[in-house]
């Protein structure tokens, strides 16, 4: 059940339909002690029948690892024996890591150990299993796992109420793809009843607003050229492989922060806040700068679970550095072309961090002055998206020496049309890009673009139009997200 469907709009209607009408219920019923309870209950139906719609036999493997989770929390609390709670922890982290490596690693593990066997004169037939992957589990597994460690570190209480941690753990509109939410965060929201906030409610929905133009007007366009590029055997030119990447390097941003917007919009209408995951990434001046701004809850979610208790920047931090990315390469994908993403940024990173500039530009882009910006920082923000763009050949490619031949096409002179654009058509996928660019700019210091802009109401609305105008007209197509996959 995709957010850029009619299925969904029908199923969320009726969820949001259905849970702002519990508290009036109740209200009249005498029994507003019931309503926390109802509306998680509600909260919890909608999000394992979102999840149903995708695959219904994975709702069991969500379930156990959510219960699981829930009583290894309960027992660590409860006890204070050292050796105990190690194990406990054990348990979670071997069951949530175990299922995850199953159905996500295993066929990759058992070809890539066949491959260096035949590669020493060995042959054997690996075992495939080819199951296929439960829509999100790379996401909530993370979740829970966060949630065993922080009760294990007695940074948080454990979740008392069932009800309550199976709905953070399966909370519909970024239980799929994040963002990835910290049990801290999340769970207070659920402890206390939920009261219509006007002014949340639209900040969500404008939200949404933004999150659908990138991903339906400006990410699915974008994949159409770009998805003709990086299609094997390819043979254009090398200006048309360039304008592929940087089409890719575009629909991956759009597509994925697109969604982490509607997500976060969604929930806003829900009364719940979830955590921002991107703070305009490609205005950044350095590749530690875009770190903090890429996927937000998965580079923190690193930084505090496996950066800082391999020992951070205090213990061998170059090690650590080059495990956090080439860990963080393998979480998106089973192919040695995310591995050779992530060591590649790994390399963009160590010099920086050598130089002690991996915590620079923590200002605003701009706030130096005009001069500053257009001599120094406008030369990094566009030195670091190209650097970035390049490493998104790698993430895009299917194998290691299709992202060579894709790199090798650069130097190409041969021309390819491109039947499916005009002139006409081409203008105006560069207007959706420059609205993109200049909007993301104008609104680089807040939550979402659409939340800053300072100008009239009537520009402001006449935008707000515009841009459901673009939506409505591109939302034929349910192009899936990218980042599902994960």
């Amino acid at each position: 059940m995709l957010f850029n469907s009619l299925k969904f709009l029908v199923f969320f209607i009726a969820v949001f339909g259905g849970y702002w009408s519990i508290r009036p219920i109740m209200q009249k019923l005498g029994k507003l002690s019931y309503v926390v309870s109802f509306q998680n209950l509600l909260l919890l139906l909608a999000s394992y029948t979102f999840y149903a719609a995708w695959n219904v036999k994975f709702l069991g493997l969500i379930l156990a690892s959510s219960v699981l989770d829930y009583y290894v929390g309960k027992r660590m609390s409860k006890t204070r024996s050292d050796w105990k709670r190690k194990a406990l922890l054990g348990l979670s982290l071997s069951f949530n890591l175990g299922m995850l490596g199953l159905f996500k690693y295993f066929d990759f593990f058992s070809e890539s150990f066949a491959d260096l066997l035949h590669s020493v004169g060995m042959s054997i037939n690996p075992v495939v299993l080819g199951l296929a992957l439960p829509v999100g589990i790379s996401f909530y597994t993370f979740q829970t796992l966060s949630y065993a460690i922080d009760v294990y570190r007695n940074k948080i209480p454990a979740e008392k109420k069932l009800l309550t941690f199976l709905v953070y753990v399966a909370y519909f509109p970024q239980l799929v793809a994040g963002p990835i939410e910290r049990a801290s965060r999340f769970l207070p929201q659920l402890h206390s009843a939920r009261s219509f906030s006007y002014t949340l409610a639209i900040d969500g929905c404008r939200q949404i607003l933004w999150g659908f133009f990138k991903k339906v007007v400006v990410a699915d366009t974008c994949a159409l050229f770009a998805n003709e590029v990086f299609a094997p055997g390819y043979e254009g030119g090398g200006v048309q492989v360039a304008l592929g990447i940087l089409f890719f390097t575009l629909q991956i941003y759009g597509d994925f922060s697109g969604y982490s917007d509607i997500a976060i919009g969604i929930s806003k209408l829900m009364g719940i806040q979830l955590m921002q995951n991107f703070a305009t990434p490609y205005f950044s001046r350095n590749i530690g700068e875009f770190w903090r701004r890429w996927h937000i809850s998965l580079s923190t979610w690193f930084r505090d679970y496996l950066y800082i208790p391999l020992g951070g920047s205090r213990t061998k931090p170059l090690k650590n550095i080059l495990i956090i990315f080439l860990v963080s390469g393998f979480w998106h994908g089973a192919n040695w072309t995310f591995i050779l993403w992530g060591a590649y940024h790994a390399l963009l990173y160590v010099p920086l961090f050598l130089m002690g500039k991996n915590r620079s530009h923590l200002d605003s882009l701009g706030s130096s002055g005009t001069t500053v910006f257009w001599t120094k920082e406008l030369p990094a923000v566009l030195t670091t998206f190209i650097l970035v763009a390049v490493g998104w050949v790698f993430f895009r490619a299917e194998s290691i020496h299709h992202a060579y031949r894709v790199f090798l096409g650069l130097k190409s002179t041969n021309y390819v049309d491109f039947p499916l654009w005009s002139s006409f058509d081409w203008a105006w996928v560069g207007l959706y890009i420059s609205i993109m660019i200049v909007i993301e700019f104008l609104g680089r210091n807040h939550e979402h673009p659409l939340q800053g802009l300072n100008i009239s109401v009537f520009f402001r609305w006449s935008l707000y139009l515009f841009l459901s105008f673009l939506v409505i007209h591109h939302f034929g197509d349910e192009a899936q997200f990218i980042y599902f996959q994960f």
